[in-house]
Parts: structure tokens; C-alpha cells; sequence
């Protein structure tokens, strides 16, 4: 949502620069992460900002939301929030940002929204008000907000970003829900019992990642409401043959990333050569290191799958035994055998160029087909990537609310 808000960025630093203000069960035979409690996991929360629903509706109209004006009821003060998830066996520090509604009538539910694909370390949302992800707008709506980083960015900027991989990105949201239920406990902040997930991007395949963390592992002592997941790659091995199949790719930027932060998060340090052709590989590490934008990484690339990848791993994504090591990966952070419990609902724009509308259509129907009975999909129709948000939203802030009761 963030793409947006960029012609506007010096114009609402000036807008609200006044605004300134300043234990764990540990089963040693049990491979999976340890569990550990909120008051484990909290670090610090530091207030930036308070906004009047007055001036979030104005930020609401810059950034091409004014349709949710109605919606934005609130003041909200915002805070820095650090807290320890899991990475690679260790606690490390990670951040977000926490939106806290004033004056609610009742104690409001707490909502985790993930955003997309970030490459700027600028752009992290614990960066607020200096960017702007969209989703802070529901806490004026109502909603206690957690927006998490992702490990990569913000407080974890110096690791590579865990770029869609499924364990690491369901502890960053669920770590930061515990953390923050305790901190907000600490400061007497009521909440309901109620808990959403939303996301889009990848942000939709780290809500799902984070609901499939939660809906298996009850020792979180979470209990899910309902999550709103948007354009994620779910299927990541369906994915990525299938662009492959393709002559062009809109978003060079993400397969750089996606390759990359494999490469680095699995240790399987090989040169990038062995995946893109020159001047390419040797570009990406500079076109990685936290300053450039989607757009500008783009630019420096091509495309075209089959003049950006070696011919080798080209031809290697349609072969079934080509790169195993690879596609054995990605079928484990794929959701190919599990089943949404709580009530779920899919969004994908059909004509979306950056993440392929098939993989929502043939996740809800291999959801359908096993048994899932609070699953709905709606394609948005005629939606690209980044058109398909503001019609995801006006669909799944209402439908949130009415479960908020």
C-alpha cells in the first residue's frame, strides 16, 4: 500500500512533524521452535506519534484511501515496539509498529496486518511516520494494530530479509502479538479476546503463515477470529515454474530477493551466478543492501525469466528433477497439507502481473477439496497487483468488524 504514499512523502513529513511526540517448553526431540512467553519476547515500546482521526482521514484521502474515511473513528498513538523472535536456532531483536485507538467505547480486538514486499530499509513501517504502509489506518478503524517488520528490516536490518520463508515469517507475527498482549497488559490497555490477521503480498503468505503457526500450535495460547489474506504466493513451487512459462515478468526485483535471501537463510551459499546471467549477478548484492526501491531495482534488470536466469536454472524450474535441493524448499513453505480452521477469507486480482492469480485459485481449491468450511475466495476482477488492495480492503475491513462483536 506504501507505493502509493510516495509523491506524498515530504508532504506529510511536514504534516505531522508536530505530531512528534517524543517461561518455555523446550522438548529436546522435538525439532520445532521453542515457545517462549510474551514477557520473554518483549523489549521496548517507544512513543512516536499521537494523530487525530482528523489527520489520519487526510492521510487516508493523500494516499488514495479516502473511500475508508467513513471508517476512521479514532485518534491513535503510534509506538517503536522491539521484541525477540526466533532466527536460525537464536533470539534476535526484531521491530514493528504498534497503533493504539483512543477512547474506544469497548476494549477494541487486536489486529496483526503484514504488509508486501519492502526493499528499502526506509520504508520499514516501525519507520512511521517517515512511511506508510496503509494498514495503520485500522487503528483508527478500531483495531489495537501490530504491523511486524519482518526479520530483514527495521531493528534486523544487518540479516539478510527471510524472504518468504515459512517458519520465520509466522514467528515474526506471532512473537509480536505475544509480545505486545503482554506490554499492553503491563500498561492496563484493555483488549476483547478477539484476534485478526491481515495481509497482502507477502504480506498475505505471512498471515497465513502466522494463522497455520497458530491453528497447529496451541501452546501460543492464541486463539485466531479470522484472517484476510491477499495475492500471496502460497503455492511457491507453482510459482515460480510458472514464470518460467512466461516471456516477460513484471517484478524482477522479487525473484533477485527471493533467490538471494534462500541462498543466505539456508546456507546453501552459492555464487549467484549459478542462477543469473552477467551483468546481472553481480548487480544484485548492491541492488540489495537496503537503499534502492522496487522501481529502481527493476530498472537495473530485465523482464525476461529467460534472459535474466543462466540457461541452466532456466530450463532446471521446468524439469521436475532439475534443482532439487530448490524445489524441495519451496514445497516445504508452500501450504500443500494443511487446512484453515478459523474463518479465512483469499483475495487476488485476476489479472495480476507480480503474483499469479492461479496460486490463490488452486490453494482455496485444494482448501475446498480437503475438507475447509470457513474458506472463501474472492477474485478481484480485472485486479493487477497493485490495484487489487483498496478492493481487498473494502471487502475485509467490514467483514472484520462484523466479527468483532
Amino acid at each position: 500500500m506504501k507505493q502509493a504514499l510516495r509523491p506524498w512523502r515530504w508532504l506529510l513529513l511536514a504534516l505531522f512533524v508536530c505530531c512528534l511526540n517524543s517461561c518455555h517448553d523446550d522438548d529436546d526431540s522435538n525439532p520445532g521452535p521453542v515457545i517462549y512467553t510474551g514477557q520473554q519476547l518483549f523489549v521496548s515500546a517507544n512513543q512516536v506519534s499521537t494523530l487525530t482521526k482528523v489527520q489520519l482521514q487526510a492521510l487516508a484521502t493523500l494516499a488514495g484511501y479516502g473511500a475508508f474515511v467513513p471508517q476512521l473513528k479514532y485518534d491513535v498513538t503510534f509506538y517503536k515496539f522491539l521484541y525477540k523472535t526466533t532466527y536460525q536456532g537464536q533470539l534476535l531483536q526484531v521491530s514493528g509498529m504498534l497503533a493504539v485507538p483512543l477512547n474506544t467505547p469497548a476494549p477494541p480486538a487486536l489486529l496483526s496486518a503484514q504488509h508486501g514486499t519492502m526493499f528499502r530499509y526506509a520504508d520499514a513501517p516501525s519507520n512511521f511516520p517517515a512511511t506508510f504502509t496503509g494498514f495503520e489506518l485500522f487503528a483508527s478503524a478500531g483495531f489495537v494494530t501490530v504491523i511486524p517488520d519482518y526479520i530483514g528490516l527495521g531493528a534486523s536490518q544487518q540479516v539478510v530479509q527471510s524472504f518468504y520463508d515459512k517458519s520465520t515469517s509466522a514467528a515474526t507475527v506471532v512473537d509480536m502479538i505475544k509480545a505486545a498482549q503482554y506490554y499492553l497488559q503491563q500498561q492496563q490497555v484493555a483488549l476483547n479476546p478477539r484476534l485478526f490477521l491481515v495481509g497482502y503480498s507477502e504480506g498475505g503468505y505471512v498471515t497465513m503463515a502466522a494463522q497455520q503457526e497458530i491453528e497447529t500450535h496451541p501452546e501460543h495460547n492464541l486463539t485466531l477470529t479470522a484472517a484476510a489474506e491477499g495475492a500471496g504466493g502460497y503455492d511457491l513451487t507453482g510459482m515460480l515454474t510458472g514464470i518460467a512459462t512466461v516471456p516477460n515478468y513484471a517484478n524482477p526485483s522479487f525473484l533477485g530477493l527471493f533467490l538471494n535471501s534462500y541462498n543466505i537463510t539456508y546456507a546453501w551459499n552459492r555464487p549467484l551466478g549459478d542462477f543469473f546471467q552477467a551483468p546481472y549477478a553481480a548487480k544484485l548484492p548492491a541492488l540489495l543492501n537496503g537503499s534502492k526501491t522496487r522501481e529502481e531495482i527493476n530498472a537495473e534488470l530485465t523482464t525476461s525469466p529467460a534472459a535474466l536466469f543462466t540457461p541452466t536454472f532456466y530450463a532446471n524450474l521446468s524439469n521436475p528433477s532439475g534443482e532439487p535441493v530448490l524445489k524441495q524448499q519451496l514445497t516445504a513453505n508452500s501450504f500443500l497439507d494443511w487446512v484453515p480452521k478459523s474463518p479465512t477469507r483469499l483475495y487476488h486480482g485476476t489479472d495480476d502481473e507480480s503474483v499469479f492469480f492461479q496460486t490463490s485459485e488452486t490453494t482455496f481449491a485444494r482448501f475446498k477439496a480437503a475438507g475447509a468450511t470457513n474458506v472463501e475466495f474472492f477474485p478481484i476482477p480485472g485486479g493487477m497487483h497493485q490495484t487489487s488492495i483498496a478492493p481487498m480492503m473494502a471487502n475485509a475491513l467490514p467483514w472484520l468488524q462484523s466479527l468483532d462483536k
